[in-house]
């Protein structure tokens, strides 16, 4: 699919960055074909360095050049930019919004209830191209929005469909998943270091077997359980590690952080 419409980004931040360079690298959207606007110069600066982008500070800019509009503003001032730009929003417009917990009915109030609107979660590991996204959509959006967005998000990870009910989840899970996995990784190192690898080996090593672990299980289709009890020999090594992460909590750890990100993004939304 040949993507020819203009993509705008309201919001030239990290996510924003990740995105254009997948669109950029995977889905051949040509530079000239991609327009950014940011208040901030140094939020400009960096995007355009990053992309080749053109950047603008005028959010009208985008609503006048551009077709697909992505809202990547943080969800506290997305009242203000919709206020904004709402007369600038004309039937030509796919509305694509990032803004974590802003549901559907919002955006639907704050840009005219005939805009056509989808909303997505993506993170950061779309800057290298393994990114887990979730989207849904209003009943506005018509086939080629959904072709169009869809053929988008495939260009910076793996893309699911789901219904609004669950994005909030998809927000603690995926969303916010990320930095799980960094602290993680960080804990591995340390840990390595503690019983005397460098720590350039050690981290190294900590984020190449998150890498590898992760693999398996997308590759094989197999149960992360299944996957876990193979390593696990009896009286071995690893159940002597399982032991002490059951120990000290870590399952409960996970499914508190999920829950706990999953509620914030709700309470985001009632904002």
């Amino acid at each position: 699919m040949s993507i020819t419409k203009r993509i705008g980004f309201i919001g030239a931040g990290q996510m924003a960055t990740a995105l254009s360079r997948g669109f950029l690298a995977k889905a051949g959207v040509p530079v000239e074909n991609m327009l950014a606007s940011d208040a901030f110069k140094g939020s400009r600066d960096k995007f355009q360095a990053a992309t080749g982008i053109e950047v603008t500070d005028l959010n009208s800019d985008v609503m006048e050049e551009c077709d697909i509009i992505f809202l990547a503003v943080k969800p506290q001032v997305l009242p203000d930019v919709m206020e904004e730009i709402r007369p600038l929003v004309t039937s030509n417009h796919l509305i694509i919004s990032i803004c974590a917990g802003i549901p559907l009915a919002k955006l639907s109030a704050g840009l005219g209830e005939e805009t056509r609107l989808v909303r997505v979660m993506p993170n950061t590991p779309c800057l290298v191209g393994t990114g887990a996204i979730a989207f849904c959509n209003s009943e506005t959006v018509t086939e080629e929005d959904f072709d169009i967005t869809c053929e988008l998000l495939k260009s910076v990870g793996r893309c699911f469909h789901v219904g609004e009910h669950v994005m909030d989840a998809v927000t603690g899970l995926s969303g916010s998943g990320p930095a799980y996995i960094y602290l993680i990784i960080e804990a591995l190192s340390d840990a390595g270091v503690m019983v005397g690898l460098p720590r350039d080996v050690a981290t190294t090593l900590a984020a190449q077997t998150v890498r590898g672990a992760a693999d398996m299980v997308l590759e094989t289709k197999e149960h992360p359980g299944v996957l876990k009890d193979r390593v696990t020999s009896p009286a071995g090594t690893t159940i002597a590690g399982m032991r002490e992460l059951e120990n000290h909590g870590v399952r409960a750890a996970m499914y508190d952080a999920v829950m706990a990100a999953t509620k914030r993004s709700a309470e985001l939304g009632r904002k």
